[in-house]
Formats: structure tokens, C-alpha cells, sequence
């Protein structure tokens, strides 16, 4: 059985240094064999990429784009549709706007995000995250892979940093090398990690590769 450890954390923002963070709470829990998870907007929120809305000058373009998303989406206001255009490049949401539009002529949905790619996908806007940054925009980390790396060269222990829901979507969007990225997916269907009131943003799976291997012999 994979034993996941939730640890609460203090609030974490941009004063903070994510791996100086990671170490002091998961320092005398996490070994060797088992995963560092982080969740990705507290990486983002620790690297200072929140915005109020206010604070966004939103283009023509990005008014006029952000009608046609889907209303339950992250870009549906004028300034996360300038944040995206901003991440990612006015031509590639054009693309992304486009292919959008076919597919819903074919009744295929996401083809906006796959042209736009993770970083616009990673976008939380204002309520998407907890309080009291669920007044602000979230952009997804920067150079997430290095954070990763960063944490488990600090420890001696595997980590990644995900984007999970309780839909049982997960995104690895940065892991240390010789992690198993499609493991790890698998691992964290259950959303370990809690990001509002529960403030658990970190969690450690204990000796996960071994736990996995061991429910896969026995499935």
C-alpha cells in the first residue's frame, strides 16, 4: 500500500525559498525511496508570479478573445487572457483561439490548450487558488524541472511538482531526473495535496517505487 503523508505548511509566498520551505517540513520525514510532491501554485505564488487583476493591462485582443472561452475556464476575463498572450505569445493564442474553434465545430474539446500548451493550461484565475491569494491571478512555475532538482539535491529525494485536481487529472509539470513521470501520474490520482483551507501542500509517498511495484504484483 503507497503511504502518502499530507504536511501542513505556513502560508508560503513570494518572501519564501520554496526548497528552504521543503526541507524544514519534509527534512525529517522524506528518505531516500520516497517522492517529494509539491503543488504547483505554491511554487508559483514562492517565485512571486501572482497578479491582481487590476494590476494587468488587458489589450483589445485580450477582450475580445476572452469571450469566446468556455465559462467554467481560467481565461474568461481580459486579464488572464493578456497573462496567457503574455506567457505564451499573441500568435500562438491565435493559433490555439483557432484551433479551438474547430474543434468545436467537431465536437472535440481542448484543442485550445493543446495548441496553447501547459503553461496557459496552468493558469489559475482569481478564486482558483486559497486565500488570500484567491484575489489574484496564478501563473504556473518557472523552470520547474530545476525547482525539482533543486529540492532533491537539498535531500536526497525524488520530487516533483504537480497539478492535480479532484478529478483525477494530473500534470507532472516538473520533476528530478529518473523520476517516473508516468508512475508518479498514476500515484496521485487522489489529489494528496491540499491547497486551501487544509494548507498541505507538500506531501511525501512514502517508498513509493517499491509500494507501487509491490500493488502492481498483487493487482
Amino acid at each position: 500500500m503507497v503511504v502518502k503523508v499530507p504536511l501542513r505548511t505556513h502560508l508560503i509566498t513570494a518572501q519564501d525559498d520554496i526548497v528552504q520551505v521543503v526541507e524544514r517540513y519534509a527534512g525529517r520525514i522524506a528518505a531516500p525511496g520516497d517522492l517529494i510532491v509539491l503543488a504547483e501554485s505554491v511554487v508559483a505564488i514562492s517565485q512571486g508570479r501572482i497578479f491582481r487583476p487590476e494590476e494587468v493591462k488587458a489589450g483589445r485582443l485580450a477582450r475580445l478573445l476572452c469571450r469566446y472561452t468556455k465559462r467554467h475556464g481560467s481565461l474568461t476575463s481580459p486579464a488572464t487572457m493578456q497573462l496567457a498572450m503574455d506567457e505564451v505569445g499573441t500568435w500562438r493564442i491565435l493559433l490555439a483561439a483557432a484551433a479551438g474553434a474547430v474543434g468545436r465545430l467537431l465536437r472535440r474539446p481542448g484543442y485550445f490548450y493543446r495548441v496553447a500548451g501547459l503553461p496557459v493550461a496552468l493558469i489559475d484565475d482569481v478564486a482558483g487558488t486559497m486565500p488570500p491569494f484567491h484575489a489574484h491571478i496564478v501563473l504556473g512555475p518557472r523552470h520547474a524541472d530545476q525547482v525539482a532538482q533543486a529540492v532533491a539535491d537539498r535531500l536526497g529525494v525524488d520530487t516533483v511538482i504537480v497539478d492535480a485536481n479532484d478529478l483525477g487529472k494530473v500534470d507532472v509539470v516538473g520533476a528530478s531526473r529518473g523520476v517516473p513521470r508516468r508512475l508518479v501520474s498514476s500515484l496521485l490520482t487522489d489529489n494528496p495535496c491540499g491547497n486551501y483551507e487544509q494548507q498541505t501542500p507538500l506531501t511525501v509517498v512514502k517508498a513509493y517505487r517499491q509500494a507501487a511495484g509491490r500493488e502492481g504484483r498483487t493487482a
